[in-house]
């Protein structure tokens, strides 16, 4: 919301630019690319992809997002080497920081 202006201490007030394109369905990357002219930090921003566990297949995962997964939690995996150690960690936990993921999941 800084970025484009939505908050009254913001640098910039460029939230019209990012709203009406929006809503007249045009391309996020054509409005990048009017954004860039004005401001381009807007174009840079970067957001993890949350990832829904009580669906996601752990074993298709990288065990860059394993290692995500844990780190939002607040927890490692102590003598993880291998993929499946990290899968073991997030079922183990998973009761504690996703109770309803763990009770959707059938491969336990």
């Amino acid at each position: 919301c800084y970025y484009i202006g939505a908050t009254s201490d913001a640098a910039t007030k460029i939230i019209n630019e990012v709203s009406k394109p929006m809503s007249h369905h045009i391309p996020v990357e054509k409005i990048c690319e009017k954004l860039k002219k004005k401001d381009s930090q807007i174009c840079e921003l970067k957001y993890d992809k949350q990832i829904d566990l009580s669906t996601a297949d752990l074993r298709k995962l990288r065990v860059k997002e394993l290692r995500r997964i844990l780190d939002d939690w607040g927890e490692v995996c102590k003598g993880c080497a291998e993929k499946s150690d990290f899968i073991r960690r997030i079922h183990e936990l998973m009761p504690k920081y996703a109770p309803r993921a763990a009770g959707a999941r059938t491969d336990l």
